[in-house]
């Protein structure tokens, strides 16, 4: 399983250890990514995505899984991410 975070597509950084003698290795920055069940309001369903918690905290600051994901665009999110994408902005057409 790829470290991407579903909704943001925060994924690993490359960077250098840095010894005290000034010796460079190479190394990875791994996203701090967590399981988690999202809510959507307007399905009146759960969603299970694998989220970085930092992109959990920006779904929860804009209002919730509904309104990020008509907020982002579709590269950034996971197949997964862009089919309940899909059904949301079907389900708020037909109530609109």
């Amino acid at each position: 399983m790829s470290r991407i975070c579903e909704l943001t597509g925060k994924g690993r950084m490359v960077g250098n250890n840095v010894s005290h003698a000034n010796n460079k290795t190479k190394r990875t920055f791994l996203p701090n990514l967590q399981n988690v069940t999202l809510l959507s309001d307007a399905l009146e369903q759960a969603f299970k995505f694998r989220v970085s918690a930092s992109g959990l905290r920006s779904v929860e600051h804009v209002g919730g899984l509904d309104n990020w994901l008509l907020k982002t665009s579709d590269e950034k999110l996971s197949t997964n991410a862009r089919k309940v994408k899909k059904a949301v902005s079907k389900k708020q057409a037909a109530a609109a």
